[in-house]
């Protein structure tokens, strides 16, 4: 890696920790709602041991980060010490810089859905750069790298069990917003990592299979793969192409079918993933 693209690739990771630490400590704290993550779990802690809600994130964050790297890899490893060590870090400072600090909305259930907003592009933007800010987030990338689990899915599993500790010290109305902001930040992140990167794959069959073909390949630049088909009535030889495009291109394309063939036979399915190693 470059010296200049290294540079930008850590002032970004140390950006996206400064986010998720500022969602922490001006959202997440104030409205004691803990939902799914390691900040959360030090927010119920906190009620338990004589020490500020950064001391027992650094502490959790520790245990977790000998589970990344032995099941994540060294790369994820290395990048989520140095996160794991800024997020409690900053998160002190802002501890040190506003002792007394309020809620800004006077209302936890405003301030859960800022945190999940705004904790949201942090994740997202440390994710995308395969690291994480630790705790839990190393469980959710445990599960997405070997279950093939989607993040937003994987964090909401294993923040759950967090968002339901706060019954041990909080009354109902904290723990019902902590379990709802868990379930929420699952979906807020899903869409901040995949919303751009979801593709749709078409399945058409037509009597203008050739020009659809042709239109893919030529005017799409995109690929195709076209199988022979028999209707399960008639017994039918027909064929069937299938595509895959961004939403862009499947914008387009359905224009074309649309004009070519009104009684084209099409079904749409969502992508969110595409694996393809081209041959050297």
């Amino acid at each position: 890696m470059k010296i200049k693209a290294m540079i930008r690739e850590w002032f970004m990771i140390t950006a996206a920790t400064a986010v998720v630490a500022a969602a922490v400590f001006f959202f997440l704290v104030p409205s004691h709602v803990s939902v799914g993550s390691i900040s959360g779990l030090a927010i119920v802690l906190a009620n338990f041991v004589p020490f500020p809600i950064s001391v027992i994130t650094m502490g959790l964050n520790v245990v977790l980060l000998v589970l990344g790297f032995l099941f994540i890899g060294k790369e994820f490893g290395g990048k989520t010490v140095y996160t794991s060590i800024l997020l409690p870090v900053l998160i002190g400072i802002l501890e040190w810089l506003f002792p007394d600090f309020v809620s800004m909305t006077a209302d936890p259930f405003l301030d859960m859905l800022c945190y999940v907003f705004v904790v949201s592009i942090g994740l997202a933007m440390l994710f995308n750069r395969n690291a994480s800010s630790g705790g839990l987030d190393i469980v959710a990338k445990f599960l997405n790298k070997y279950l093939r689990m989607e993040l937003g899915r994987a964090m909401s599993l294993a923040g759950m069990c967090v968002a339901l500790s706060s019954a041990l010290v909080y009354d109902k109305k904290i723990v019902v917003l902590s379990v709802i902001g868990t379930y929420l930040n699952g979906i807020v992140l899903d869409h901040f990592i995949f919303g751009s990167n979801i593709k749709k794959r078409v399945c058409i069959i037509s009597e203008k299979e050739e020009e659809i073909r042709k239109f893919i390949l030529h005017q799409l630049h995109s690929g195709a793969t076209v199988y022979e088909a028999y209707g399960a009535y008639d017994l039918q030889k027909r064929r069937e192409i299938i595509t895959i495009v961004d939403k862009n291109e499947y914008a387009k394309l359905m224009r074309f079918i649309e004009k070519t063939d009104d009684k084209a036979f099409v079904t749409v399915y969502a992508v969110n993933e595409i694996i393809y190693r081209p041959k050297v």
